[in-house]
């Protein structure tokens, strides 16, 4: 008997090596395999239709020719349209819009197998111009812009148009920890919740992007009961910054966007990033910066004009060009506080790719692209709180807890790009 069960205690375990083996030569063989192409840009010199023209200057095939300089503008009316034929039916996953300043609030993109029947695939009520990089799942041999919304009193014209595929089912998966939201500037006030909480007027001026109820008094519950201007829709949060003034004159940013990143630490760090805590409150910047050694955060850059060089102070960028911010919020949490009296010191910045032992609990990085329709000389140019290396950001978490969740689970831990409706 006891001889029965050695002989077969060593057939299990005999079977479970072997199972073994089996499972690692089959990952082996899986990680060896190459990986997948990159995505394929399908409509680069396509046919090309459009709705209307504004002139013989401004054709539908300036759009997908590949040159930034060149562009498709249509008569200054709503529910234009600009359509490529792809030459087959194909798996769409991504649309790319390069907006010239005038640019569309609201749009859908389409796809149909024979030009006339049309499928929407995506539908846009808060454009924000510059250039939008949208994740789709569709299928046709055509693809179309319909702009149901102008935003300015021009019509609609695209720099470029170009569209992704090849893969059903949405294609290759990138391997960057990040989702986003797209949240246009709702209003200008005097007041800063964070800094001055019920103090109205006692602030610089503030550009304040998402909820549209943000003023000194905002709490997070008026923010989760506010209606906002992000996408997605679920992103109630608010964010600010000072003014930009050119000339003395206001200019907000047509394009606005706040990506959340797992970057700057070790993988295994990305793997235990936790949500960013309902109600927390960062402040990322120098406000009183007095020089741009003050700040090693903010920069400046040139949309379209990487040759231009960025620096902590306003650059200045070529024609055709607009002028860009980048911010980037600290991303380690020291577990407890939702705030600090200096509204930074709950939060701080990795070193060495790792937290540090002050802040042990990592969070997704918040960076703010903003992006200005102004280029030229900057002699006339400063923010409300000074020159421009006194950029600075607000942020007032409202994400929804169960969403925010979700997007660091699908999307920051497992290391992969996520647009704004958090999926690959």
């Amino acid at each position: 008997m006891k001889t029965q069960l050695k002989v077969s205690g060593v057939l299990r375990i005999s079977t479970l090596f072997l199972t073994l083996l089996a499972v690692l030569a089959a990952y082996l063989v899986i990680a060896s395999r190459p990986a997948q192409a990159a995505e394929t840009l399908l409509s680069q010199g396509k046919p090309t239709l459009a709705s209307s023209v504004e002139s013989a200057a401004f054709p539908a095939a300036a759009a997908v020719d590949g040159n930034n300089g060149t562009r498709w503008a249509s008569s200054f009316a709503d529910n234009q349209w600009l359509r490529v034929d792809l030459g087959s039916s194909q798996a769409v996953n991504r649309v790319l819009l390069r907006w010239e300043a005038a640019y569309a609030r609201g749009f859908q993109l389409q796809t149909s197998a024979n030009g006339n029947d049309w499928a929407t695939i995506q539908t846009t009520t808060n454009g924000t111009g510059g250039e939008q990089s949208l994740v789709v799942n569709g299928n046709g041999r055509y693809v179309r812009i319909l702009i149901t919304q102008r935003a300015t009193q021009w019509g609609a014209s695209l720099f470029e148009f170009q569209v992704y595929g090849g893969t059903p089912g949405g294609g290759p998966i990138v391997r960057v920890a990040e989702f986003l939201a797209d949240c246009p500037y709702t209003h200008r006030l005097p007041d800063d919740p964070i800094v001055f909480p019920n103090m109205p007027g006692a602030s610089h001026m503030h550009s304040f992007f998402g909820a549209t109820v943000t003023n000194a008094n905002t709490t997070v519950n008026d923010l989760v009961n506010s209606p906002t201007s992000c996408n997605p829709a679920e992103d109630k949060s608010s964010y600010w910054v000072p003014t930009l003034y050119v000339n003395n004159q206001p200019v907000e940013p047509t394009g606005t966007t706040f990506y959340y990143l797992g970057e700057g630490v070790r993988d295994d760090v990305i793997a235990r990033t936790q949500p960013l805590p309902f109600g927390l409150r960062i402040v990322a910047g120098n406000a009183k910066a007095t020089g741009p050694s003050d700040n090693t955060i903010s920069r400046w850059s040139c949309l379209h004009a990487g040759d231009a060089g960025s620096g902590h102070d306003f650059i200045t960028c070529p024609a055709g060009t607009m002028l860009e911010s980048y911010l980037d919020f600290p991303q380690c949490w020291n577990g407890r506080d939702l705030d600090s009296p200096d509204h930074k010191s709950h939060m701080a910045y990795p070193v060495n790719g790792d937290c540090p032992a002050s802040h042990p609990v990592p969070v997704p990085k918040l960076r703010q692209v903003l992006r200005y329709p102004v280029n030229g000389p900057t002699a006339g140019f400063r923010l409300a709180s000074g020159a421009g290396f006194t950029m600075h950001g607000d942020f007032f978490n409202a994400w929804p807890v169960a969403e925010m969740e979700r997007r660091v689970n699908d999307c920051i831990r497992p290391i992969i790009k996520c647009g704004a409706n958090g999926h690959p």
